[in-house]
């Protein structure tokens, strides 16, 4: 086995565990965008978000949420962010489906990424190309 986060989940790997039930496991980003930034992730192994049973995602987002909230209580931040970066070309670095949640501060420095506009046309292009029946 050579996934850093089943590693983890087997306690091969340390980490410092946030929350943990039979199907979920969150904790400590170990290289994290600001304290208190939590990973949460499937105990088995999927590698992203399509191949993922939707009922395992429906747990892990539930477990999210906890996280989330208990973030913003326990840290007293006004938000985070939830992130899944969903293959190498997006930024994901760990071949296991995994939810980033960064806690906000005022001033953080971190960023979002740009945001553009579509063209005359281009809207109703792509709309035509992704729309679900």
């Amino acid at each position: 086995m050579s996934c850093i986060f089943c590693k983890i989940v087997d306690s091969t790997l340390p980490s410092y565990k946030v929350y943990e039930d039979e199907e979920v496991l969150a904790f400590l980003d170990i290289g994290p965008s600001n304290y208190g930034h939590t990973l949460v992730i499937p105990k088995k192994h999927f590698e992203d978000i399509e191949t993922t049973p939707g009922e395992i995602i429906c747990k892990v987002v539930k477990v999210v949420k906890k996280i989330g909230l208990s973030i913003k209580k326990s840290l007293e931040v006004p938000g985070y962010n939830i992130a899944v970066n969903n293959g190498a070309i997006a930024g994901q670095i760990v071949p296991h489906l995994h939810f980033h949640i960064i806690p906000r501060y005022e001033n953080d420095g971190l960023n979002l990424w740009p945001q553009g506009k579509y063209g005359d046309g281009e809207a109703e292009e792509v709309l035509k190309k992704i729309k679900i029946q």
